[in-house]
């Protein structure tokens, strides 16, 4: 999950990257979500293979979170990569590249309670299992783990994939990956000024996300990077954007 508790430049059109009507998108293609997803491993990749322990050590915008427990997060994330495509399923999809998120909407009441507890545990595993790694180690398990990700979503022949409760086509479970490595990318690189500057590709797909949650287009103003963080919960609206939004602010952020 696009988690801040454990828990964007502006983007060229795709063109296969479908316009939200209504709260409707064009079904993902697959080429195009390939390319983001190893993208946004590559680019992850890219930053953390040269970082020293302090530089792992660096904070996040995952909130009490270092570099490391991010790209742990990530590495998570990675290993079920590996897990789904090799879980095919004869089952209908039940949700498509930006359904599958509306289970990350901000909680209420009761259940928020219970998405905070769960969130501190996750976080609290992730701490743990990141500090255990030597200098070095965990890098190179996220870059081999991440690149045979890749591998295996291109290599995948199923119509259907099985993850996290719910059925996706590989395309579309593909999406996810590459929408949770770009978020995740702005979360680690905050305090690392020598990050290169975000792909548009990945950056894309989240914006694409946070259209469909939002039913329509979000502000036009906003660039990836802004809408991806603002979009999130991990920068707030300001007060110009809470009057362009209307009603719509209290909707944010759309997913965390």
């Amino acid at each position: 999950m696009v988690s801040n508790a454990a828990p964007r430049p502006a983007i060229p059109a795709h063109p296969e990257i479908g316009q939200c009507h209504h709260g409707a998108v064009a079904e993902v293609g697959r080429d195009t979500a390939l390319d983001a997803l190893d993208t946004a491993y590559r680019q992850v990749t890219e930053v953390v293979s040269g970082l020293g322990e302090a530089d792992l050590m660096r904070p996040s915008r995952c909130a009490g979170w270092a570099v490391a427990d991010v790209l742990y997060h990530q590495l998570l994330d990675a290993r079920r990569a590996l897990r789904t495509f090799a879980t095919p399923s004869a089952q209908p999809p039940d949700c498509d590249d930006v359904s599958y998120w509306q289970d990350y909407a901000p909680a209420a009441g009761e259940a928020a309670a219970a998405a905070q507890a769960a969130a501190a545990a996750h976080a609290r595993y992730v701490r743990v299992a990141a500090s255990a790694y030597p200098p070095g180690a965990l890098a190179w398990e996220w870059s081999e783990t991440s690149a045979a990700a890749g591998r295996a979503a291109r290599a995948c022949p199923a119509a259907g994939v099985a993850t996290q409760g719910h059925v996706l086509r590989p395309a579309d479970f593909t999406a996810t990956l590459a929408v949770e490595a770009a978020v995740h990318f702005l979360d680690l690189t905050v305090a690392l000024p020598a990050a290169p500057r975000p792909d548009p590709a990945p950056l894309a797909l989240v914006r694409r996300v946070l259209d469909g949650l939002l039913g329509h287009p979000l502000p036009a103003g906003w660039d990836g990077v802004s809408g991806a963080l603002k979009g999130t919960g991990r920068v707030p609206l300001t007060r110009a954007d809470r009057a362009r939004l209307g009603a719509d602010a209290e909707r944010f952020p759309l997913l965390v």
